[in-house]
């Protein structure tokens, strides 16, 4: 922290998290939160959503909801990592400046370590870069810096391989040529997602608030498109929610029209019971912290050195990953909601010296 500056930080009392910090900058305008779910596994990585919350208690609420999925996502995926998020609230088009951005980095370096950012919405690798300036407890910075850049890509490819592994759970083959998947969100990570269908052979249609992005996936990919409102109503093989979570939930999973439901955004069920709901519905989940698990597996190789090479081999495991809580949702007679937590939850007690039993 600069000498003289002064961030008024103040720590939040939340049952079952670590640390819960709330930080204002009058100076730059910043408000922000971090949330700590765990470090049992390791320091809680997780990135930083920059959005123009309604009201504060949202921004809580989701901040809550991101870290406590990080340390499912890092558990399951293998990754000596805790779950930890940070939000800061605010519309990053009007607000973002280069004082804010330092300020925020001020902020996590002030925690020493237990919690390590990277990018989500509303934030880009340049503010990373400027963050790694007053802080080393960031990754997914520019390859100049040492890092491994925007984890979009990664994410994206996870995704790929966690259909292909759904789809044969489903449909008896991986082949996706002439599947037909509804992506809904064709931003960083959801437009990397349709160039990769588009190469595997699958018929896609899309759905985005952003027109512009819409235009550029049916002139690059000779895409369909649905409204943003009716995209999770297409018939269609595979729904891929690419965007905001919440979108599963009582009033749209009676909409749905798809076998598969297999995306990258985070907290895509608004409850627990939206899991069981899916399965009454006859909808095959994959678990969003499964599916999107390829950002963080790759940005987790830049703390011991970045290797492209290895961060792929560890992106691909998500199809066995994948596959194996399909197969124990089968045996046990539960959700794959369910399996998977099962999953994250038995390697984070043995490491917390319990049997998980």
């Amino acid at each position: 922290m600069r000498a003289g500056e002064r961030l008024d930080v103040g720590h939040l009392d939340v049952e079952g998290y670590e640390q819960v910090v709330r930080c204002r900058d009058a100076a730059s305008g910043l408000h922000a939160i971090v949330a700590v779910h765990s470090t049992v596994l390791g320091p809680a990585l997780g990135g930083t959503r920059f959005h123009a919350y309604d009201e504060p208690d949202e921004a809580l609420t989701d901040v809550l909801r991101l870290a406590r999925g990080m340390t499912y996502k890092a558990s399951v995926s293998g990754l000596d990592l805790g779950g930890g998020k940070a939000v800061i609230l605010g519309d990053p088009d009007l607000l973002r400046t280069d004082e804010l951005v330092l300020a925020y980095g001020r902020f996590v370096d002030s925690l020493g370590g237990a919690y390590v950012t990277a990018e989500d919405v509303g934030t880009t690798q340049a503010d990373m870069d400027l963050i790694r300036s007053v802080t080393p407890h960031v990754t997914g910075v520019s390859e100049s810096l040492g890092g491994s850049g925007d984890p979009s890509p990664a994410t994206a490819l996870g995704l790929l391989h966690a259909l292909r592994a759904a789809a044969a759970h489903r449909f008896g083959t991986d082949d996706l040529s002439g599947v037909h998947v509804a992506v809904s969100g064709v931003g960083k990570v959801g437009s990397v997602v349709v160039e990769h269908l588009a190469v595997a052979g699958a018929r896609v249609t899309v759905a985005d608030v952003d027109a512009t992005r819409v235009a550029d996936a049916v002139r690059a990919h000779g895409v369909e498109v649905a409204s943003p409102a009716a995209i999770h109503t297409v018939t269609c093989d595979v729904f891929s929610p690419c965007a905001l979570g919440g979108i599963l939930n009582a009033a749209t999973i009676p909409d749905l029209r798809c076998a598969v439901v297999c995306g990258s955004a985070n907290n895509q069920l608004l409850e627990r019971a939206d899991g069981d709901r899916l399965a009454a519905a006859g909808v095959l989940y994959v678990p969003d912290y499964v599916v999107n698990a390829g950002g963080i597996i790759n940005i987790a190789e830049e703390l011991g050195g970045y290797d492209a090479a290895r961060a792929g081999e560890r992106i691909a495991a998500i199809s066995t990953t994948t596959a194996e809580v399909l197969r124990l949702a089968d045996d046990e007679g539960t959700t794959p909601a369910e399996a998977a937590d099962r999953l994250a939850e038995r390697r984070v007690a043995a490491a917390a010296g319990r049997t998980g039993d």
